[in-house]
This record gives structure tokens, sequence and C-alpha cells, in this order.
């Protein structure tokens, strides 16, 4: 293999080369013009005669073009499009030079031309097959010398399709790692058995077969529209044979157009709990929010921000962003400035249970649509917290819900959790009572009160996967509560289209569910994401058992025993047969529960949310005795 320089050539020596190269191509137009010299040698002497004078002023066109075009400023080994792009017009642009020349001679000097037309085209083809042939030989030649110090990496490529072929080409020019194309995997059986740039297509069934053969390192998936299901099929597939799992990005993220190795990453364990793409009623949502003022509470956070990003799709009049956390809002604020939007939107820092600071929102905004994102949510700080999961889940609810009431509103969208049903921690259980209150008061209401309720969202802030990687990072222990705990999972982005859907539907005082698929063990998922980030259970890295926290179930739960479901006219969204309460009666326990509040008396309090709540039984919580009384209201 020849050994290349590991310091770039001096651009001098490829500028010379560059000429010398052009000379080369003058001298192969005459050849194809005198037939290799097959012709009469007075012509051939007439015609040097001619080429004689001019040969200096062709050497400086062509070195002045060079120098103008900088075609030898690049680095030959990496040599793109880009740079043949430059050579072929900076090489046109000498050739028209010339043209001009040989008007110029030909009328006006001795009635010849400065190059014929023959001699310039073949001339300037075959400068530009030698120039750009020039660089991609020194860029191949490179490439192999620096892959033959190294072990190649077998992979086997997800997608026979025009993405999987590029990102083929990609890993083969890639000299950093060192790939190997040996198949391709496709789920058409059409495809299977057949031969892609010599690499065999095969069914994902046959991926075992291929990995006993040889080694397989990487699978990367280079699918467009890849399914769900298959998609999942594979990576559970390369999990079980120990094979790392890639993946390539969008191509609207790709490069200048062209995918590079480096954007070739590990696959995220978002890539095998997601489902298939939503279809959204987008003329629904869009005569919801389009010229409308929109106020979203608890913007800063995972769902309120992602709801504030969708909601800007569809082109509201005003978008009011809400929330006391300072960062993140900043932060918010800061990205949707960067993206340039031409939608009018405004950050207000407000606390939701401050009736005063509130009110003053709602008469300086007049917002015409609420989604109600704000809530404490993290089970063992409210656990620990009973009074502040009162003030800001149930108090700040109620505010928000009274004044969306006067002001007769068009639509309060409340996002709520599958910890309010069958609560067994405060947060749920103060989750369930807002639930309750908003439905209570849609019923004598004009304003339409709508609340979402779903499972965990994935990557959300404090929730179990940000935890694991972060604890992957640090080495370890991965910490799981329970062997047997399960969850509910969507991602942020699925879970707000579907709250926006819901927003939409024309019937108030509803409980929308969202069909959440398949209950996932936390156990299993601490095991994949330490797969997926290439290390090994028990070796690199161990999982370690710390028992439930107070308040928390081992599953989750969408809808109680009494509670059925109604169909929607959207396939994941469902009705929950929630009883509606009387107002006067909910609105009295909630103001006697929030008068509480100012005592800081937290056994009180949740003897009262027990007593709103009756299904509410803590579990494994100091609170667990209040359960064990006949009336825990009157003790």
């Amino acid at each position: 293999m020849i050994a290349l320089p590991s310091r770039n050539t001096p651009r001098w020596v490829i500028f010379i080369f560059d000429i010398l190269l052009c000379l080369g191509a003058l001298g192969i137009a005459y050849l194809v013009r005198f037939d290799f010299f097959n012709r009469d040698e007075i012509e051939m002497a007439t015609e040097w005669s001619v080429l004689k004078p001019v040969l200096p002023i062709y050497i400086l066109v062509r070195a002045l073009s060079f120098i103008f075009g900088k075609t030898y400023a690049g680095i030959i080994r990496y040599t793109s499009t880009q740079d043949a792009k430059r050579i072929f017009l900076v090489l046109l642009s000498g050739t028209g030079v010339f043209g001009l020349l040989s008007i110029l001679r030909y009328e006006f000097y001795d009635g010849y031309f400065f190059l014929p037309l023959t001699i310039m085209a073949v001339e300037f083809l075959s400068a530009v097959f030698m120039l750009i042939s020039f660089r991609m030989g020194v860029k191949l030649i490179y490439a192999e010398s620096t892959k033959s110090s190294k072990n190649k990496q077998n992979v086997v490529i997800y997608g026979s399709g025009e993405m999987g072929l590029i990102a083929k080409r990609t890993v083969d020019k890639d000299s950093i790692n060192n790939y190997r194309v040996v198949g391709f995997i496709d789920d058409d059986k059409s495809k299977q058995g057949k031969m892609l740039e010599r690499s065999k297509i095969i069914g994902i069934d046959q991926l075992d077969g291929l990995s006993s053969k040889k080694e397989i390192h990487n699978v990367i998936i280079a699918i467009k529209n890849p399914s769900p299901d298959n998609k999942r099929k594979v990576i559970e597939k390369c999990l079980d044979l120990d094979i790392d799992v890639l993946t390539v990005p969008p191509v609207s993220r790709w490069m200048n157009g062209e995918l590079s190795a480096n954007q070739i990453q590990k696959v995220r364990i978002e890539d095998l709990l997601g489902r298939k793409e939503i279809k959204l009623s987008v003329e629904n949502i869009n005569a919801q929010i389009k010229d409308k003022v929109i106020l979203v509470t608890g913007a800063a956070g995972s769902i309120g921000s992602e709801i504030a990003r969708q909601i800007l799709r569809f082109g509201p009049k005003q978008l009011v962003l809400l929330d006391q956390a300072e960062s993140p809002i900043y932060d918010l604020d800061m990205e949707l400035r960067s993206k340039r939007s031409n939608i009018n939107w405004e950050v207000v820092m407000a606390d939701v249970s401050n009736e005063v600071r509130m009110k003053r929102v709602f008469d300086n905004y007049q917002p015409q649509v609420v989604f109600h994102a704000a809530a404490y949510k993290h089970v063992p700080l409210m656990e620990d917290n009973p009074a502040e999961a009162v003030k800001v889940n149930i108090k700040g609810t109620k505010i928000l819900a009274d004044l969306a009431s006067a002001a007769e509103i068009n639509t309060f969208v409340m996002v709520s959790t599958d910890k309010a049903v069958n609560p067994t921690n405060v947060m749920g259980a103060s989750k369930r009572i807002a639930e309750i209150y908003v439905q209570s008061i849609s019923r004598d209401s004009k304003t339409k009160f709508i609340t979402t309720r779903f499972g965990n969202v994935l990557g959300s802030n404090g929730s179990v996967i940000p935890l694991f990687k972060k604890q992957i990072e640090e080495g370890g222990p991965i910490t799981v509560t329970d062997e047997n705990v399960t969850r509910y999972f969507m991602t942020i982005p699925e879970a707000c289209q579907l709250v926006l859907e819901a927003g939409s539907m024309g019937e108030g005082s509803k409980i929308f569910v969202f069909d959440m698929g398949e209950s996932v063990k936390i156990m299993d998922l601490a095991k994949k994401m330490i797969k997926l980030s290439g290390l090994t259970i028990g070796r690199d890295i161990e999982i370690k058992i710390t028992g439930l926290r107070p308040g928390e179930k081992l599953y989750e739960e969408l809808l109680t025993d009494g509670e059925k479901t109604m169909p929607t006219h959207h396939e994941k969204i469902m009705i929950g047969n929630v009883r509606t309460q009387d107002y006067s009666a909910v609105s009295k326990q909630v103001s006697e529960l929030i008068s509480g509040y100012d005592t800081q008396d937290n056994n009180s309090l949740v003897r009262k949310m027990k007593e709103i709540v009756p299904e509410f039984v803590s579990n494994n919580s100091v609170f667990s005795r209040f359960d064990k009384e006949e009336n825990p209201s009157n003790e």
C-alpha cells in the first residue's frame, strides 16, 4: 500500500501540477487532431508555428484562472463535489477567454485562431477529467493507506433503497471508522437474495446466520420512513446478538445536502419505543388556533414548551408563554428567537397560584384558548411537600379555570396524568382533584373544558430515561426501584400532538385518554439502554434495586375499574367515561382544602384530599396510616 505523508502538500506544488496537467490536456487535444501524428509533417509544422507564440498566453490564462478560482487551495484528500464543481467552472471560464482571444486574433492580427475550436473542446474536457481524476485518485489512495493500519469493522445496512446506498458509499470512503459493508437488510422479500454493489440483501431473520459467518460489529439503520415495528424488531435482534445499532439522520439534517459519516450516531432508546407517526386533523386544530390568542402555562417544561412549538405551526395571533422558572423560559424564548418566527409571542414570568397576577394576565392578553400544563409532577417531592402540590396543582388549576369560565374563553385544556387514576401518592391525588374541579365547573360554563390524561413521556425533565443516561455516563449503577415495575411511555411530540388534537374536539366536560400502547418493564428498559450504549451488564455497569419510593406504584393505570372508554374520530384518543360531580359540592370541598394550605399542616391536607378522592390509598408512605381510619376527615 502506498504510504502518503501526513502533512498537506504545499499549494504551489498542486498549482504547478495543475498547469502541467493542462499542458498534457492540450497535448492530448493535438494528438487527437493530428490522428496521433498520422498527418502530413508540413501541416503539423504549420500548426506548431501557430501555437508556439500563444503557448505562454495559454499558460498565463490557465494560471490566472487557477489563482482567482483557488482550485489549488483545498486539501486534496478531502476533495468533494464542490471542489469538482469549482474546477469545472474555472476551466470553463479559461476556455471562454480562449474563445474570445481566438476571435480577436482572427479578426485583428494574423487571420489564425488562438486555438482551433476542436482543440479548445478536447482540451477542456481532457483538463476537467485529468484535474478531477488526479484529486480523486489521491483521495482514494489516502483513504486506503489510512485504513490499512486498522482492523475493519463489518457493517450491515438496514435499508437497500436510495438512503441505504448513500449510507454505504459514505461509510466506504470514511477513513476514521474504517467500516466494511458486508450486507443489506430489507423488509421487501422481493429484494432479498439479490446483490447491491457486491453486497447481499437479506431479511432480518437471516442476520443470525450472517453474524455466525462473519463478525458483525454494527447495523446502520438507513431507511427514510421505516415501519416502527420493523425498526424495533431490527434493534431488538441486534441487542440479542450484541451488535451495536447506528442510525442515519433525516435528510433535512445532512450538511449541505450530503451525508457525513460523523452524522451516523448510535440509536436512541426513543427509537426503540417509538410508534407510528400520528395523523393530525389539521383543519380542526387550525380552526382552534389560527389567529387566536393562546396561553400556555408551564411553558418552560417539557410538555409546555413542545405544545408551544406545535402551536407555532398553526399561526396563532399571539402566543403567551407563562412560567415561573426563569432560566428554562429564557432558553425557550432564545430558541424561538433563533428561528426568527413571524409569530407574536410574549414571555410572562408568573406563578399560577397567584390569583391577582393571573387575573392581570387574563385582563391584559384576553386569551381565547388556554393549555394548562403547569404542575408539580415529581412523586417523591410532592409526597414530602403536600402543601405545594395543593398550592400549584389544585389552587393554580382552580384559579385558571375560574378566570377562563368568567371570561367565557373558547377552550381550556388541562394536561393531566395517569397517576391521577386510583392515586397512591399526593401528586396523583392532587391532579385527580384538579380533574374533578375542571369537569364540574364545565357543566354550567360556556367555556369548553377538556382534560387530557396520559402516561410518562420519553425524555421529559426528571423522567427515567435522562436519569438512566446520566447514570450510564457516570459509570453506574443504574437504579431501578423494583424488578417488576412497569410504565407507559410516549414521545414528547406525540403527547403534545394528541393534546392539540383533543383540544380541537368539540366536546367539553370530557377526560380524553391517550392510547399509550403496551406498558414497558423498567428493568428491561435499563438493560436495553446499557446495551445501546455498547456496554455489558454486570461487567461494565451494574443495575441496583432500590425499592419503591413513597407513593410509587408498581404499574400505572389510565382508567379506574369502573371507568370505560368511548372511541373518537382519532384512533389514539378515547373518551373516559368519568362521572362529573356537582360543582357547588366540589367547589366547597376544594376551597376548604386550599384554605388549609395556610396552616402548612400536611396531615390535615392529605386527609382532606383522601376525603375528596376516596380511591386515594397511599402506598409505601407515611400517609398510609390515614387509610386505616374509618373517617379520616373527622379525626
